[in-house]
């Protein structure tokens, strides 16, 4: 397997000040596969959901050669829930209610033939979970792992502890300032350097991302997108964008690294046009190259 990827797989109820979702497809390991689909064939996923889960959205990923031997369907029960409220700054939102139903016991093992992946790509879970994970596979080459502000408040000392196995992570800037304890973004982002990661990704919502290493910082815009749909999962499906573009070109140098950037960022901005997966689901690799190019032009100019 070229890229192992685990998370959590939801049902989210969405609103925002333009329309609202009841129940649509989510979760950081769904939005990971699907966004990485498009650049690898040689996927594994490794979650948990309960038989009311759609099987037409397992069925696609099927038929997009994510392999599902490590996806536990329990029956009888019920899939994580999620719902959270938009308000018209669609970089915060509110949540509502929050049922981990199967999530509650999830317990990630991992298949023998998904343990010699390259390219391990961690979604926002117990950074414990995480750190389970990272014990059962042989000798990755590279470790990509996102959090959340709530397992940085509750379980500080068990992320310090993943972050030393964790070659890049991605957080949004106010995780990043909650992790260093700085205010100041590119200090933050230092700082965190210093915990482990090789590579730290800040996302800033619609102001673009800041890719830092320990000699280069490199900041990549925003698409601008005149009408946003639903915010929920731009992150993850960056993350995807990220790692299966290395994944594609088993290249992690710091020029490959930078365009695994506008790779994410592009297709990231997709994801945002419509509510939960329905936008990245029915992406064309032109679609996503025709994006691509316009980030390039977005930010080429001349020097005299």
């Amino acid at each position: 397997m070229n890229l192992l990827v685990v998370g959590s797989i939801a049902l989210d109820t969405i609103e925002t000040p333009f329309a609202s979702v009841s129940e649509t497809p989510g979760g950081s390991a769904l939005y990971i596969s699907i966004s990485a689909s498009y650049f690898t064939d040689s996927i594994g996923l490794v979650g948990i959901v309960g038989d009311d889960f759609p099987k037409d959205v397992i069925d696609e990923l099927k038929q997009r050669n994510v392999n599902l031997s490590g996806l536990k369907i329990v029956p009888g029960e019920r899939t994580f829930r999620w719902a959270g409220k938009y308000h018209y700054d669609m970089n915060t939102r509110e949540t509502i209610y929050t049922q981990l139903n199967v999530f509650s016991d999830f317990d990630p093992i991992i298949p023998d033939h998904f343990k010699s992946s390259k390219y391990i790509c961690l979604g926002n879970i117990d950074p414990v979970l995480q750190m389970k994970v990272l014990n059962q596979v042989r000798s990755p080459k590279l470790v990509i792992a996102d959090t959340m502000n709530f397992w940085i408040e509750r379980k500080f000392d068990e992320l310090l502890e993943t972050l030393k196995h964790v070659n890049v992570l991605i957080v949004n800037d106010a995780e990043a300032r909650q992790i260093a304890r700085e205010p100041n973004l590119i200090k933050a982002g230092r700082k965190i350097l210093k915990l482990g990661p090789d590579v730290v990704i800040i996302k800033k919502g619609e102001h673009g991302a800041v890719l830092m290493i320990d000699n280069a910082i490199f900041s990549a815009p925003a698409y601008p997108i005149e009408a946003i749909q639903d915010p929920t999962g731009a992150g993850d499906t960056f993350a995807g964008g990220f790692a299966g573009w290395l994944a594609r070109t088993d290249d992690v140098s710091e020029k490959n690294l930078r365009r695994a950037v506008i790779y994410g960022s592009a297709i990231a901005s997709f994801c945002v046009e419509d509510f939960g997966i329905n936008r990245i689901r029915k992406l064309s690799w032109e679609d996503i190259q025709k994006r691509f190019r316009a980030f390039k032009e977005m930010t080429s100019f001349e020097v005299d």
